[in-house]
């Protein structure tokens, strides 16, 4: 099997069969955003993985079977690019399918302490990542926690209160699509069209997956997730004050800037 015929048989499909099920309006809110969604976070993500993972083959750390690809642009395959589009719109529109079937919970404060303990766990992930470096077997582990962690950690800082208030919605839409992922990893890499290093990998493959490219899929998946979440649900200035200050070394109640102070709630929305 070819890398474009995996995207035929296993990407390809149930990202028309799920734009053809999408309900209207779109992920139930509908307007500009919910329909900018869907590019935009495809255009991040690849903006955002193509040097990782052109560094990534070049270190040698993946790379492709012998015929298994049209061409590359730079060290990473046509088709490679293709996925840094294809992923974040499949598991994107099962996303928009799944938020509307969620509840809707009543409006609560979030503890200042539960963004603090998100932003810390994902931090703490990332240095993690950053010292894995140093050993042959943990390089392409840390490669992946050192790249998503600073912006999942981003994530929990500016969006903790509607990430903790939408729990259902962000970790069904990120579990499904991952487990289905997981799955089409395990046939393309049996079938030889991409081969995970033994050098830089742990070695640990449960059910034949590698634990690395069951982690990638997973933090991509939640970044995802998660991005188009709070880009729903983020609708006001007021939103980023915990990166200008954070409400756990405030008392729970970060300061205003004066500029920030006369944006009222919604006034951004679309």
């Amino acid at each position: 099997m070819t890398y474009l015929a995996f995207h035929l048989v296993f990407i390809l499909p149930p990202i028309l069969l799920l734009a053809w099920l999408q309900r209207q309006p779109l992920a139930g809110m509908g307007g500009v955003r919910a329909w900018l969604g869907l590019p935009l976070i495809a255009l991040v993500a690849t903006i955002y993985t193509t040097p990782w993972d052109n560094y990534l083959v070049w270190r040698d750390v993946w790379n492709y079977g012998a015929g298994r690809v049209m061409g590359t642009i730079g060290y990473v395959p046509v088709e490679e690019y293709l996925f840094f589009i294809l992923q974040p719109l499949l598991t994107g529109l099962w996303f928009y399918w799944v938020f509307p079937l969620t509840t809707e919970p009543a409006q609560q404060e979030v503890s200042p302490w539960l963004r603090a303990s998100g932003f810390v766990f994902w931090i703490v992930l990332s240095i993690a990542g950053a010292f894995m470096l140093q050993s042959d077997k943990t390089v392409y582990m840390g490669l992946i926690l050192a790249w998503a962690g600073p912006i999942l950690a981003l994530q929990w800082a500016v969006g903790a209160k509607q990430l903790w208030a939408r729990k259902d919605a962000w970790l069904i839409g990120t579990l499904i699509p991952t487990v289905y992922l997981w799955i089409a990893d395990r046939i393309a890499i049996g079938q030889g069209i991409w081969s995970i290093s033994e050098i830089y990998s742990t070695g640990f493959k449960p059910f034949g997956l590698p634990i690395e490219e069951a982690t990638f899929f997973l933090v991509t998946n939640l970044l995802v997730v998660q991005g188009l979440l709070l880009f729903l649900l983020v609708g006001n200035m007021r939103s980023l004050l915990p990166l200008i200050s954070f409400p756990a070394l405030n008392n729970g109640q970060p300061e205003l800037p004066k500029a920030l102070a006369q944006v009222e709630p919604g006034n951004d929305t679309v």
